[in-house]
């Protein structure tokens, strides 16, 4: 007499639900991170685009001995900046990124003015 055995490798139904819901559960854990880990270093880069932006200012009302109520645009600054700067959390170019007045007054971010301030 054969004994058969009708047994096939393989998963059960059991074993996947389990392992696509450590796989679920791993995933509910690490796309917040991955998200805040994004949101914080655009605000980095618009920080240090504010300081380079600010340095440019200074150095130009410097060269051209402006006092600190004086008037800056955007091209006053351009030639003093290496490469044109845009907050990366939606800016397209410098005039909807930024805000700049005086020489005094610090540059401020249009798109999250809140959180993009120089310290």
């Amino acid at each position: 007499m054969k004994i058969r055995n009708t047994r096939t490798s393989g998963f059960t139904l059991v074993e996947i639900m389990i392992v696509v819901a450590i796989i679920g559960l791993l995933a509910a854990i690490a796309i917040p991170n991955f998200v805040r880990a994004r949101t914080t270093s655009q605000m980095n880069a618009c920080i240090n685009n504010l300081r380079q932006i600010d340095g440019a200012i200074q150095q130009w009302a410097l060269e051209q001995k402006k006092d600190p109520a004086a008037a800056v645009v955007e091209s006053d600054v351009t030639p003093f900046l290496k490469n044109s700067v845009v907050c990366p959390s939606g800016g397209t170019t410098f005039a909807d990124s930024y805000t700049i007045t005086t020489v005094a007054a610090r540059p401020t971010c249009q798109k999250v003015a809140l959180t993009h301030v120089l310290p």
